[in-house]
């Protein structure tokens, strides 16, 4: 959002705060209007999905400091006309009464003096040079400077989602229908904002620039254009769908392809699949967070697949064929003998496909089970064995 936005809205009144709030009171505001406001609980309700746009832009200027002082500082400076008080009392010499001269007091008090150069608070803690052009470029420039730009064509804002899928579907791939609800081009009008069969008329006070520039000597000043507020063009008859905006709330489908291999938070973008452009502009972009739910069998570590296969005493000690399954089916593998718990074998290439054609590998770690209930035979059998097996080797703890 510009600067000269800003100039225009009031976010304390629309969090309903104090100027003074503190950043806990801000925060608590925000949440109760964003409860009471979000389209799932107004479905269809274009005036609190409005509210609830504006209601988010102004937390996102007031939660941070550094924004929320820029505001201050922007709003008190252009807000109270700075530039604009002597078209209001019709004092000034200037087209609209504005007068050149009020500039050296304006400027004066950021330590600038005479000819010298200014200095100041901006958003990097300084401006003088490029710092002044970043606070005053996008509406205040001087001689052969770059003049503000009119309000053309803009790209449509960026659209999140989120999806959870399974373990076994984030690994081979899907597609999947992903339905949004989100602002979309009105069909009535298709995004003109005129009512059927009439059209918007180039603004004749602006001649379709969306800019009213004023020069005042070797300075130009340059604002949005009260007739058409900055678009360039009127509607005299607003469509009776979207009320003159364009845009209305739809919900749409939209197949989205996950690649095999997607992983647990991963973000996919899918160009120009998020909200569509203002006044022609080209569409945003739609970002698909990925939830991967958690399998009860399979782990994973990057591009390898694990699993935990338990193994008896008898097989640890003597070795044996091992089958564990895939997620393709099963594979065997061959544990050798006196192999101990925790060791891990590889089935190689049965993990996850990369976006090479290549797969990672299965790795599968052995546990060998320790029973908790035994035969009359059993037990005495191992008894037999607990006589005759070797020391295990627990003298090296005793040396220390």
């Amino acid at each position: 959002m510009g600067s000269k936005d800003w100039l225009e809205k009031d976010f304390y009144a629309v969090l309903g705060v104090p100027k003074s709030a503190s950043a806990d009171e801000i925060k608590r505001s925000y949440r109760k209007l964003a409860r009471e406001l979000h389209p799932d609980h107004n479905p269809g309700n274009p005036e609190a999905e409005d509210r609830f746009k504006a209601v988010s832009e102004a937390y996102d200027v007031l939660s941070d400091t550094g924004r929320r002082k820029e505001y201050d500082e922007m709003r008190s400076l252009f807000g109270a006309g700075a530039f604009r008080r002597g078209a209001r009392t019709g004092g000034g010499t200037g087209p609209g009464g504005f007068d050149p001269s009020d500039l050296s007091d304006l400027f004066g008090g950021f330590g600038g003096g005479g000819g010298g150069p200014t200095t100041g608070t901006g958003r990097d803690g300084r401006f003088g040079g490029a710092g002044f052009s970043d606070l005053f470029g996008s509406i205040f420039s001087g001689g052969r400077g770059q003049q503000q730009q009119p309000r053309g064509p803009a790209r449509g804002r960026d659209v999140e989602a989120e999806v959870t899928l399974d373990f076994g579907d984030a690994v081979r791939g899907v597609t999947l229908p992903l339905t949004l609800r989100a602002p979309g081009v009105c069909d009535t009008c298709h995004g003109n904002g005129a009512k059927p069969g009439t059209q918007p008329r180039t603004c004749p006070q602006c001649q379709g620039s969306g800019l009213i520039t004023r020069n005042q000597g070797s300075f130009s000043f340059s604002e949005p254009c009260r007739e058409c507020q900055g678009v360039g063009s009127i509607v005299d008859e607003k469509c009776p769908e979207c009320r003159g905006t364009g845009g209305v709330t739809k919900a749409r489908t939209l197949n989205v392809r996950f690649p095999a291999g997607v992983s647990d938070g991963q973000r996919i973008r899918l160009a120009g699949r998020g909200e569509p452009g203002d006044r022609g502009g080209p569409p945003g972009d739609l970002y698909v967070l990925v939830r991967v739910r958690a399998d009860d069998m399979f782990g994973r570590t990057g591009n390898d697949l694990t699993i935990t296969a338990p193994i008896t005493y008898p097989e640890a000690v003597f070795g044996t064929d091992l089958r564990v399954p895939t997620l393709d089916g099963y594979v065997t593998l061959r544990v050798p003998p006196g192999t101990p718990s925790g060791r891990v074998l590889r089935a190689r290439g049965k993990g996850v496909v990369k976006r090479d054609g290549q797969a990672g590998d299965l790795l599968v770690t052995i546990e060998v089970a320790v029973p908790t209930a035994l035969t009359d035979e059993a037990r005495e059998a191992l008894e037999k064995f607990a006589v005759l097996s070797p020391d295990a080797g627990r003298e090296t703890l005793w040396r220390r």
